[in-house]
């Protein structure tokens, strides 16, 4: 009975399949890898990890870098744009001071101050108008030494018009704050001078920076650049490589400048006839007043 269960032909096709499946099994047996393959399958695999590390690594550092600039540049975009703004618009200061802008340093560094009246300014109270009086400087900080660019604006008419009114923090990180001012001709370090006597000497043979208002001021503002880097870093190798810093630029002219010093008093008022652009390092540009 049990022969009887597997017919002759699938017998003799078993028989005929017998060598094929033999050489299955062989081939199943030494079916795997070479030590040459897998010397190269390592080799690729740990070429490709180091390739992706390095990317990888490479992303950390430039956005390590970037995000610290990106933050300085809107600080100063943000800070020349105050800055422009407010000369664009300056007037006289008061009968005394009519404009003031002295060089000074902090330790080594150069720090100017700038002080000027402007119609830049939005009122904000009873009494107020579109006039105020504005003071820029840069102070450092007693806890960390970091300099900070300030603002201070009065909008009423104070007896002192270099003091009053409230302070606001334009920037940190600045590195240095230098103002050059503009007569038509040539660029000036200062303007103006406190000493009120001088008022009734003045006169054509002083110099033309000692009264009235400048036609334009160049304003170069510089931030540290290494700000992303901890301070701990910065201590534990003072002698490491400081990174240059960012230097900004620009040249804001004063639009009422000319009819300020054709009504100040004194006869000190400035003659603008062929004075140039501040731009053009005082050829004739075309288009000068004569008050």
């Amino acid at each position: 009975m049990r022969a009887g269960l597997f017919p002759e032909p699938l017998k003799r096709r078993a028989r005929s399949d017998a060598p094929y499946l033999e050489n299955c099994r062989v081939s199943l047996r030494n079916a795997a890898f070479t030590l040459i393959e897998m010397v190269l399958s390592v080799a690729l695999m740990s070429l490709i990890l180091t390739g992706g590390y390095l990317c990888l690594n490479a992303a950390f550092a430039s956005q390590k870098i970037v995000e610290p600039r990106s933050e300085i540049l809107h600080t100063a975009r943000v800070a020349m744009g105050l800055l422009t703004s407010d000369l664009r618009s300056a007037c006289t200061l008061s009968p005394d001071v009519e404009f003031l802008g002295m060089e000074r340093t902090v330790g080594e560094v150069r720090a100017d101050n700038l002080d000027f009246a402007t119609h830049h300014y939005k009122p904000k109270r009873l009494r107020e108008g579109d006039y105020a009086q504005i003071s820029y400087f840069v102070e450092s900080e007693p806890a960390t030494g970091e300099l900070i660019l300030w603002r201070r604006r009065n909008p009423m008419i104070a007896q002192d018009p270099l003091s009053g009114g409230v302070r606001e923090e334009i920037a940190r990180g600045v590195h240095s704050l230098r103002v050059e001012y503009y007569d038509g001709y040539d660029w000036f370090d200062s303007w103006g001078e406190l000493n009120s006597a001088r008022k009734e000497k003045k006169s054509s043979r002083y110099a033309s920076n000692l009264y009235g208002m400048p036609e334009a001021v160049r304003i170069t503002l510089s931030f540290e650049n290494d700000q992303g880097v901890a301070k701990k870093k910065k201590t534990a190798n003072p002698e490491a490589k400081k990174e240059p810093p960012l230097v900004f630029q620009t040249v804001a002219r004063l639009n009422l400048a000319a009819y300020a010093n054709s009504t100040s008093t004194g006869g000190g008022s400035t003659n603008l006839t062929g004075a140039g652009s501040p731009d053009t390092g005082g050829n004739p540009s075309g288009g000068s007043v004569q008050r």
